[in-house]
């Protein structure tokens, strides 16, 4: 698993001034949740950047005033015009207690169906799970290789390892391999022309 260390500090007050205050002098407001208590603090962009823009599941170890704290990203809030991020929600990892997260999703092998000309179309990129930190992944896979023109896979098809559970529809396609236009005119125009031989 891949974790990125965030500095933290502890807020002195949670009001409107003072939110406002710490957005002017280039902070963003966090908080974290989860276990018995809520820890209100302020990070840098620079401390976030690499958590919030990937697509990439990480992990945050956050550090507010020398206390650590495991942690996944709950939420973030842009700014509706400048799109700068106005705020940040961590839930606290806590040990044998299932959390719900979203991981990318990823393909493995090569399809028969792109090798003679069709077009892979991923349709799901990110699938939720419900695990415990013990057994958390950053992403899942799914086996393409038997895929040919025209099929798809569905969620059911993506692997899932020990102690993780997808929350998705087990229906939902998760994969086509598209028959190019092109195909299709060449595969029409056989067809007519057996046709025409049937005649």
């Amino acid at each position: 698993m891949t974790s990125v260390d965030i500095q933290g500090s502890v807020r002195a007050g949670v009001g409107k001034k003072v939110t406002s205050s710490e957005r002017k002098s280039g902070l963003i407001p966090a908080v974290l949740y989860g276990g018995n208590e809520v820890k209100h603090f302020t990070v840098t962009p620079a401390a976030v950047k690499h958590l919030v823009y990937t697509p990439d599941f990480k992990l945050a170890n956050i550090d507010l005033d020398g206390n650590r704290f495991n942690a996944i990203l709950k939420q973030v809030q842009f700014h509706p015009v400048t799109d700068q991020i106005i705020h940040i929600d961590f839930l606290r990892l806590l040990d044998k207690t299932p959390v719900k997260v979203d991981v990318p999703l990823r393909f493995q092998g090569t399809s028969p169906g792109v090798k003679v000309g069709g077009k892979l179309i991923q349709q799901v990129r990110k699938i939720t799970i419900k695990t415990t930190p013990e057994a958390m992944v950053d992403v899942l896979h799914a086996d393409i290789s038997s895929l040919e023109l025209g099929q798809s896979l569905r969620v059911r098809d993506v692997k899932v390892p020990a102690g993780v559970e997808i929350l998705n529809n087990a229906a939902t396609p998760v994969a086509l391999i598209e028959i190019p236009r092109a195909l299709k005119a060449a595969a029409a125009a056989e067809a007519k022309a057996e046709k025409g031989k049937k005649k």
